[in-house]
This record gives structure tokens, sequence and C-alpha cells, in this order.
């Protein structure tokens, strides 16, 4: 199974990287290693999660994020890695424009 990070993925992933660091030195990599553990697991257990706003979501096992995610066949798509602590309708307006971007 391939796995392809969006950028818009990636900069939720230094958004997470820099908030934890500013916390304590070293949260931010532990963050970082936690959330691509977790991205790789969609390896074995892509498509098993529920779908929400039309991309599969599953949530982080050690940190208050969601990574949602599309699968096709022997691909998966990550398009954002998102905090559940933000208000429900910008993640789903930010959901809403990630799926406007599929071809």
């Amino acid at each position: 199974m391939n796995i392809r990070i969006f950028d818009s993925a990636k900069l939720d992933l230094l958004d997470g990287y820099y908030f934890y660091e500013s916390q304590e030195e070293g949260v931010g990599e532990y963050f970082l290693g936690c959330l691509y553990s977790d991205i790789d697991s969609l390896r074995l257990y892509a498509g098993i999660h529920e779908k929400k706003f039309g991309f599969y979501w599953m949530l982080s096992k050690r940190f208050p994020y969601a990574i949602y995610y599309e699968k096709i066949e022997n691909q998966v798509s990550v398009y954002a890695i998102m905090d559940c602590r933000q208000n429900p309708d910008s993640i789903a307006q930010r959901l809403i424009e990630e799926s406007n971007k599929i071809v």
C-alpha cells in the first residue's frame, strides 16, 4: 500500500510540531513521530474507518488529532491532519475545500 501525504497535510503536521515544541522542547518531535506512526498504520487499516465529509478519518493514538484520507485501490492519500479541538464548522469548511481540490 502506497501512502501519499499532500502538502496541506504536511503543513498541518508542521503547525502541530511548532505548537507542541513551543509548549516544551522535544514534544514537537514526539508529536511528529506519533502522527507518522499513525499514518503508517494506514498501510494495514486504510478503509476501515468511518467517513466524514467524504473522507475516511482516523484519530491519532496519542494526540487530539484526526487524519483525513482517501483510499483508492492500493493508494492512500492523506489530505488533512487536523486538531480535533477546533470549531467543528472550521473543520468542515477545510474538508469541503480539500474535497473540491480532488480531481
